[in-house]
């Protein structure tokens, strides 16, 4: 079933809360919140379009060594227990292989 957005309309006739809610497509539009009773209109949201730059995607692409070697960067990664910074990325040399970071800047 499609998911639907509602905007709740205050008593002042300002705009509330925006919730949403599952019907089916041949539903008629709510005119009020199904529990509050308070007024209540349909809002129309913009869709999520996955394309080149989905989260997912970029996210995958920040963690892939090899994209970010052919790039030109470098990438650390912490280790939890010694609290340093190892290189798992990047073919610079001027880059250190390990650094910590002082707990006072």
């Amino acid at each position: 079933m499609p998911v639907y957005a509602y905007q709740l309309i205050n008593a002042d006739g300002s705009d509330g809360a925006v919730f949403e809610i599952e019907q089916h497509a041949d539903d008629p539009p709510l005119a009020a919140h199904p529990l509050t009773g308070q007024a209540a209109r349909r809002v129309y949201l913009a869709p999520h379009l996955a394309g080149a730059y989905h989260e997912r995607k970029v996210n995958a692409h920040l963690k892939d060594g090899e994209h970010l070697a052919k790039l030109g960067f470098t990438r650390y990664e912490r280790d939890k227990i010694s609290g340093e910074y190892h290189k798992t990325a990047g073919k610079d040399t001027r880059a250190p292989e390990s650094f910590s970071v002082g707990k006072e800047l």
